[in-house]
């Protein structure tokens, strides 16, 4: 890659620019949000005791929080059903610039931010091209609910750049693996491997890197483990076929197990000791952990307390008992307003409303409707224009994975998959838009290196001149959709018609 230096500064600059758009006026407004009434006062309360504490009840804190009042916690455990990785990363904002709606979005603005940046990379790697890698970090940048997942304090978007940088890693992998199978029949002086298995490799350091990757975003949220999954067959199956490419021939078939159990090594035991270590401070912290008020605590088993310690047993029951509350009755007999099926999620057809204030009057907070009234809100929207064409891309990438057997796509269509699926199982409960986060940097990546192709080689001629006004045409249209959206993600002042006007189907509203 004889341009390695100056697209590095291309993916600077792009990230750079992702991360002034999301920092502008990110503490505005200075209100808990949505889910932000959990996770930024878990973060607090971890910062200050290890575990997450209680606190009154959401509306009481939530006022004090606002008016600077940030000590009204106790120390009695809360029972929380998300794993700690995502909060520490919360807490490290709050750290810093404290306790108040910019410390507690710091960390999303850089994460979310982040994700540009290995999406960038990995759509350069899969296409070889410094432009496709561009292409693919400015419609991120662009991307609504990109956007204002980057802007608020939720879990979901460093589950998003985890998982993004695992599979990042894993494509890296593929080309150290495949360079090191090159020097190997360089330096035997032969073309191919004559039918021998070829060298062992067990040293993988992008894989290596992927299993922290992944178990970070474990550590985040728990349905992270089917990208896992779906990567390490991915990877290995890239062995097998490298290793047949390179001659091995039948004996290419021994990588599944010569090849495959160290892959097991790097990414599931590295992805579970890294989970374990997301939860370091609270198996630390659980002898003087105080449960009873809120919520009683786990229940460890004595003789599995006697096998491997009583934090970690109770670490075990505790785990059950998130189990059980996400896959319970409970969650079956829920309602949401903005509640979205999976099915819906690929074209944006159901968007969440994050913050709200409804009907401002005339003078009011600089309204000057005449006839009408006006609004703030927040709508965690991907940009329209951008999903539509990303589907499409993406039926397209799968026709042409399947019948081409392009292995470009392999990366981005599985793992975008396996961020979606598996969603459908709990589709009898209340399910959210938000969870797309972690589709759109895939799709995105799909749908650059299809405009890559229209654009065709880098030569002067009349077809590269069609494909430029293509994808000029699109990255046009994305960008003019986000501006006409942006009041809408960022609690801009407008009135009850123009919000109406960004409003296009009824499912939105």
């Amino acid at each position: 890659m004889t341009d390695e230096y100056p697209s590095w500064i291309i993916t600077a600059l792009i990230t750079l620019l992702a991360f002034l758009l999301r920092v502008w006026n990110v503490g505005f407004p200075n209100n808990l949000v949505f889910d932000e009434t959990y996770y930024p006062k878990d973060a607090w309360t971890m910062l200050h005791q290890g575990y997450e504490g209680s606190w009154p009840d959401a509306a009481t804190a939530n006022a004090d929080i606002v008016r600077g009042v940030t000590n009204t916690w106790t120390p009695d455990a809360e029972f929380v059903v998300h794993p700690p990785a995502g909060k520490w990363l919360i807490a490290v904002g709050e750290q810093l610039f404290g306790f108040n709606s910019f410390g507690w979005r710091f960390a999303s603005v850089v994460f979310g931010s982040l994700l540009v940046l290995v999406t960038i990379r990995l759509a350069r790697r899969l296409s070889r091209s410094t432009m496709v890698g561009a292409i693919a970090g400015i419609l991120l940048t662009l991307d609504g609910l990109a956007f204002v997942m980057s802007r608020i304090g939720l879990l979901d978007i460093f589950q998003a750049f985890f998982l993004m940088a695992g599979v990042c890693a894993v494509a890296a992998d593929r080309d150290w693996f495949r360079h090191r199978l090159a020097d190997h029949l360089r330096t035997i002086g032969k073309p191919h491997l004559d039918a021998e298995f070829g060298p062992a490799l067990g040293w993988r350091p992008w894989r290596l890197v992927a299993g922290i990757m992944f178990g970070l975003a474990c550590g985040t949220k728990w349905n992270s483990v089917f990208v896992l999954a779906t990567m390490g067959i991915v990877s290995v199956v890239w062995d097998w076929s490298a290793r047949r490419l390179a001659g091995s021939g039948r004996k290419a078939w021994w990588s599944f197990l010569r090849d495959g159990v160290p892959a097991f090594g790097y990414l599931v035991i590295v992805a579970v000791l890294t989970y374990l270590a997301t939860w370091a401070k609270w198996l630390a912290t659980y002898p003087r952990i105080v449960f009873g008020t809120s919520w009683a605590g786990p229940n460890p088993d004595p003789g599995l307390s006697k096998v491997v310690g009583t934090p970690l047993a109770a670490l075990w029951d505790y785990h059950r008992q998130m189990y059980d509350f996400h896959t319970g009755s409970y969650m079956m007999t829920q309602t949401h307003t903005y509640a979205a099926n999976p099915s819906g999620w690929l074209i944006n057809q159901r968007p969440l409303g994050v913050d709200a204030v409804n009907d401002i009057k005339p003078g009011q907070q600089g309204c000057e409707a005449v006839g009408d009234t006006c609004l703030r809100v927040i709508s965690a929207t991907g940009t329209p224009v951008l999903w539509w064409f990303a589907a499409v891309g993406l039926v397209a990438a799968v026709i042409w994975w399947v019948f081409a057997r392009d292995w470009r796509f392999t990366l981005p269509i599985v793992a975008m998959m396996s961020t979606w699926i598996p969603w459908f199982r709990y589709d009898d409960r209340p399910l959210f838009f938000f969870y797309a986060i972690c589709i759109i940097p895939f799709t995105v990546t799909i749908l650059a290196i299809w405009l890559g192709r229209i654009l065709g080689p880098a030569k002067a001629t009349s077809r590269r001149r069609i494909g430029a006004m293509v994808v000029g045409t699109v990255m046009v249209l994305v960008a003019a959709n986000f501006a006409f959206i942006y009041p809408i993600l960022t609690d801009g002042l407008i009135t009850r018609k123009a919000w109406l006007a960004r409003m296009w189907f009824r499912s939105w509203i």
